[in-house]
């Protein structure tokens, strides 16, 4: 067995290759044409109507350029309206159409159902366990991802906020090891160096 056979990162890639194409197959026999996500837009949409774009892209975690790309494309096939915020003009809010709403009420019991399908190796037991670590996990490296999940109830600007923070945190750690550890000396001291001159300049 090779070492990355027992890394969780090469192990989460190999179920991420395998939900989706278990998604995909399932929704190939329904004969639809959607994205997993696309699916998780609808499905946040539908338990959140009206919200704008960039809290959807916190909800599920994607980036809001990516977001407005989904939203185009969904709105192509006519399953959700888009349109400026009365408030805030610079916000668009985003709602299922009719033919969404019912698309995705077709679809949460199908997509429910293939779950157990991705963790077939897993008793009903394992399977909630599974869960429960792997929201665990995912909730305490969330800040991590280039794209958080963000609630609802955080605004955009808190979403920035936030991010910075985490990347500044992210900084800091990188420096204090380069400095406590046994790292090259002489990186350190060329970065020190620099740093005198950037001053002196």
């Amino acid at each position: 067995m090779s070492v990355i056979q027992t890394m969780p990162g090469h192990l989460i890639r190999r179920l991420n290759q395998i939900s989706v194409s278990i998604f995909q197959a399932r929704i190939a026999e329904l004969g639809l044409d959607l994205t997993p996500v696309q699916f998780a837009a609808l499905a946040s949409l539908r338990d959140n109507p009206g919200i704008d774009q960039a809290t959807l892209a916190g909800l599920i975690a994607h980036d809001r350029v990516t977001m407005g790309g989904v939203i185009d494309r969904l709105q192509a096939k006519g399953l959700v309206l888009r349109m400026v915020n009365s408030k805030d003009r610079r916000a668009r809010q985003v709602s299922l159409t009719l033919e969404g709403r019912a698309l995705i009420d077709r679809l949460l019991p199908e997509i429910d159902a293939i779950q157990t399908d991705i963790l077939c190796g897993l008793n009903p037991e394992e399977q909630v366990q599974f869960t429960a670590l792997a929201t665990k996990a995912m909730l305490a490296a969330n800040e991590r991802s280039r794209a958080p999940m963000r609630p609802r109830d955080e605004a955009p600007h808190d979403q920035d906020k936030a991010i910075r923070r985490s990347r500044l945190s992210d900084a800091r750690n990188r420096w204090s090891w380069l400095t406590t550890t046994s790292a090259p000396s002489k990186l350190v001291s060329a970065t020190s160096s620099a740093s005198v001159a950037s001053r002196s300049r």
